[in-house]
């Protein structure tokens, strides 16, 4: 049997309690999603219903334009980070970092990791840099950090706490998402509770089977 569970190295808590996703400190709060069961094809959790990765036509922190039709074909690793982050944040960008460099050539070529960031004023081009190049993910994600408006208008379709709105760099909703090659959510990562390189390889080969 399924149960709907509350999962996360921390959630905030007070006005956001609501905020359907994983935060990043505080006591956990219900988040709509169920665990696989021991039958389940993936290890992370399993997301509510059938969702599509929303629309968007973002920037990287370097320049680079990053189309969400583009990423069709490909397995997507989303998550939404902070550079200023201390908690979660360098556990997400290493995880990811360390499972995409276990898999082999021909898989990496068809996984795509991407970040968004939850504080575009402070997320700068240096800041994200320097956070990404710490934690061994420099080149290997994706982080999304302008227009500023329109990641604002993205976390409310993701259902995702920023930390540009909780006004704390710590407190914002951190997980892993995957989905497969048709940009449907097949499975969710936490840091600090099942986010480990073996199991971000696991389910992304398994999204590489899956959605065609």
């Amino acid at each position: 049997m399924r149960w709907a569970i509350a999962i996360g190295a921390g959630i905030a808590v007070g006005a956001f309690a609501t905020v359907l996703a994983v935060a990043v400190r505080g006591p956990s709060q219900p988040e709509p999603f169920k665990l696989l069961s021991d039958e389940g094809a993936y290890r992370g959790s399993e997301p509510p219903g059938t969702n599509r990765l929303p629309d968007f036509t973002l920037r990287t922190y370097d320049g680079r334009t990053v189309r969400s039709e583009e990423l069709r074909g490909k397995v997507l690793l989303l998550t939404f980070l902070d550079a200023q982050c201390t908690d979660a944040c360098p556990i997400l960008a290493a995880q990811i970092a360390r499972g995409l460099e276990r898999l082999q050539a021909h898989e990496r070529r068809r996984v795509v990791a991407v970040a968004m960031s939850t504080d575009p004023v402070e997320d700068t081009p240096r800041a994200v840099r320097a956070f990404l190049d710490k934690q061994g993910a420099l080149g290997k994600v994706l982080y999304l950090t302008r227009p500023a408006a329109e990641i604002r208008v993205l976390w409310k379709r993701f259902k995702i706490l920023a930390s540009d709105e909780s006004g704390s760099d710590t407190v914002h909703s951190a997980p892993l998402r995957v989905y497969d090659r048709d940009l449907v959510w097949v499975a969710t990562l936490h840091p600090g509770v099942d986010l480990t390189p073996a199991n971000l390889v696991h389910d992304v080969r398994v999204a590489l089977e899956q959605g065609r």
